[in-house]
């Protein structure tokens, strides 16, 4: 694997001004993420994990240090396409089929007709939802639905893939399938991945790396390398090396806030 770090962070901060005083939601923030990786955020509400990663795709503007990505700036990176973004909710037009709504950012970017219909078969099947194109939103359930917003993000092919929560309303049986394929999806297509969660065994279940957060002013604790194998089963779970990592990630959150006190 290449050793290459596609995100670089260095002394990141980032204070919000508002009518209440300023509100410091990332500070001193030092982190690199490798081409190949797939790092978790974890960390209590407010910790600014979704804010780290919306400076990653610049949606929010550090008011110190830097950010590069893939060697430039989070704002040459978005102009440059190097992300597809996954957010919480799913967001696909209700009007637009399932096709339709992968096919929007392809048709805003000026892919021709027949490129778009192949890239929407490829990621349609990446994702496990071919034979679904032209299904529309509502006629799909909540797991098939983040599926179809995760090959949407996929449609142009970005070597990074930035996922805010992205299966944090699901329930636990359809979030473990789709833990499953992400893996499997991450593991065919060596993306890298950021994806912010705030489930300790999904952290743990996905990730080569950890990135442990504490509460605002959002810093990093810790950050994890993790011994398991690529290859993960779901019952990896039981595991001893599974508990020790969950473990240390919990003693992480712990020790955040107590930093805080």
């Amino acid at each position: 694997m290449n050793d290459a770090t596609v995100i670089s962070a260095k002394d990141l901060s980032l204070t919000f001004q508002t009518n209440d005083g300023p509100v410091h939601a990332l500070k001193d923030v030092n982190l690199g993420v490798n081409k190949g990786d797939f790092v978790s955020f974890i960390g209590p509400s407010g910790c600014g994990k979704t804010t780290f990663l919306r400076c990653m795709a610049d949606l929010e503007h550090p008011t110190g240090g830097s950010i590069t990505v893939n060697g430039m700036s989070a704002e040459a990176a978005r102009q440059a396409r190097a992300y597809g973004y996954v957010f919480q909710a799913a967001g696909l037009y209700p009007w637009r089929t399932i096709g339709g709504n992968i096919r929007l950012p392809l048709e805003i970017m000026g892919y021709d007709k027949a490129d778009q219909d192949q890239r929407v078969k490829r990621v349609l099947e990446l994702v496990d939802l071919a034979g679904f194109e032209k299904k529309f939103p509502w006629q799909l359930s909540g797991g098939m639905q983040q599926r179809a917003s995760i090959a949407r993000a996929l449609a142009f092919d970005a070597d990074i893939l930035l996922m805010d929560e992205p299966f944090g309303a699901l329930d636990e049986i359809v979030r473990d399938h789709l833990n499953e394929q992400l893996l499997n999806l991450w593991d065919r297509t060596n993306k890298t991945i950021c994806f912010v969660t705030h489930s300790i065994p999904e952290a743990v279940y996905l990730s080569t790396k950890i990135v442990v957060m504490s509460p605002r002013p959002g810093r990093i604790t810790d950050v994890i390398d993790s011994p398991l194998p690529r290859e993960r089963p779901l019952d990896i779970r039981d595991t001893p090396e599974f508990l020790e990592i969950a473990h240390r990630v919990r003693d992480g959150l712990r020790a955040g806030h107590s930093y805080e006190d």
